[in-house]
């Protein structure tokens, strides 16, 4: 056969194998996509119920599909007030999470909101104690805010202390096998460099909406400087004064196109966006969010 006609037919075959493969339905980047997943959680603490276990009845109620639990008040002791250190306490927990099947996506240790973590002497303990719970209550991931006497922007001093006490709680949760999510007073880019003196991917950002649009930065950018796998969970809320639903300046929709973006799937924790003018209805205004965040997140 001559030369010519071969190179013909191995042209003809290889368009071929081409064509074949373009039209394939599960080919190329059709078959690696997939649905990403949301779940929406409500946090304990918010809805009036810190370590109650009617908590978890009420998060039912509101239509949530799980809790962020918190390890109870701080003050000036060694550790968290926690019920849940008794292990009759935190299996009426799980028995009543199973029945209603409920999650716990998150300890939380919002004590260090008004507590300093720069300057408590027995930190390491109170983070042990948020480890204990989560490896009985199989819970992967904890809550840490730095808090207003941990804020980075305003106190920068105290930078090389938190740093060094952020790489031992990393040691630490590496050896408990969870993540501990920590939230600054930081833009994206300095919790982007802040994570790399830390050092430890068992230390991630738990991201709050509320704290860009504050600020007046873009809560998008934000979420792609910080990217994926910097992100454990998501504070999916702003500050009081409206529903998610009547927000203007939160694009929930938009917020989904970027996570998707992003590749990023998981929690969305609703802790605030409580209607100004009726704050302490629990129900109304968490199931209200709830409500608006499954219709975006968990549509179709």
């Amino acid at each position: 056969m001559p030369q010519n006609e071969l190179t013909r037919r191995a042209f003809l075959t290889a368009s071929a194998l081409l064509t074949a493969k373009l039209f394939l339905p599960w080919s190329g980047a059709v078959a690696r996509s997939k649905k990403l997943s949301y779940k929406i959680a409500v946090v304990d603490l918010m809805i009036l119920k810190r370590q109650k276990l009617g908590a978890l009845q009420l998060t039912k109620d509101i239509g949530a599909d799980g809790v962020e639990v918190d390890m109870g008040g701080l003050g000036q002791r060694e550790t968290f007030d926690s019920q849940l250190a008794k292990p009759e306490i935190r299996q009426q927990f799980l028995d009543k999470a199973r029945e209603l099947n409920l999650e716990i996506c998150s300890l939380a240790m919002t004590g260090f909101y008004a507590q300093s973590f720069a300057t408590r002497p027995t930190y390491q303990r109170m983070v042990q104690d948020c480890l204990d719970t989560m490896k009985a209550m199989n819970v992967k991931v904890a809550f840490l805010p730095l808090g207003t006497q941990g804020d980075l922007v305003k106190n920068p001093e105290l930078r090389p202390v938190i740093v060094e006490r952020l790489k031992v709680v990393g040691r630490m949760a590496q050896k408990a096998g969870v993540v501990v999510g920590i939230e600054t007073a930081l833009d994206a880019t300095g919790e982007v460099e802040l994570l790399r003196e830390i050092n430890s991917k068992h230390i991630q950002i738990y991201f709050n909406f509320s704290n860009p649009l504050k600020e007046g930065r873009d809560l998008h950018q934000e979420l792609k400087i910080l990217g994926r796998k910097r992100i454990c969970q998501l504070h999916c809320t702003d500050e009081d004064g409206v529903w998610l639903q009547n927000n203007t300046r939160l694009d929930m929709k938009r917020v989904k196109q970027t996570l998707a973006e992003m590749n990023w799937e998981g929690w969305l924790v609703i802790e605030r966006s409580r209607d100004a003018n009726d704050a302490r209805n629990v129900k109304k205004n968490f199931g209200a969010n709830t409500t608006y965040l499954k219709s975006i997140f968990q549509a179709g």
